[in-house]
């Protein structure tokens, strides 16, 4: 999937990266004791091969939220199989995730605080929106 969206002639929107599956999730599931070092081990090093290979994106566009907001999000979407997901999961997703974001240096990328913003259903926050992702992707100063 990655390769044809690297090799694409069209703009691409990726809902999770490649790097938020190894620097989230199988870290999560290592230190949860799901998965084993020696698997831990040979999956973040074929995770390092593979990135070696691939272009970062043009940006990264990061959607920060406190747990609330994520709980709140996941109640209204209704989804039969996040209804047991634990706060105490979504925390150490979200310390990993602050941690990863933080540390990102691929490339450009945007956090976007979404506590506050509601950009599905308010045009005026949803236009705040994409008024970043353009001023970071085509602006004069896009590193603001």
């Amino acid at each position: 999937q990655l390769q044809r969206i690297e090799e694409s002639e069209t703009s691409v929107v990726q809902d999770r990266s490649i790097y938020e599956d190894a620097h989230i999730f199988a870290r999560n599931l290592y230190e949860m004791g799901h998965m084993s070092t020696r698997d831990y081990e040979n999956y973040t090093d074929l995770f390092t091969i593979m990135t070696s290979y691939l272009q970062p994106p043009s940006l990264l566009i990061y959607l920060r939220a406190s747990v609330p907001t994520l709980v709140n999000h996941i109640q209204q979407r209704g989804r039969e199989y996040e209804s047991t997901i634990r706060i105490d999961y979504l925390e150490r997703l979200q310390g990993h995730y602050e941690e990863w974001i933080e540390n990102y240096d691929r490339g450009p990328k945007l956090i976007v605080d979404v506590d506050e913003l509601d950009f599905v259903e308010e045009e005026d926050d949803r236009r705040a929106v994409l008024n970043q992702i353009e001023s970071r992707l085509f602006g004069l100063f896009p590193d603001e």
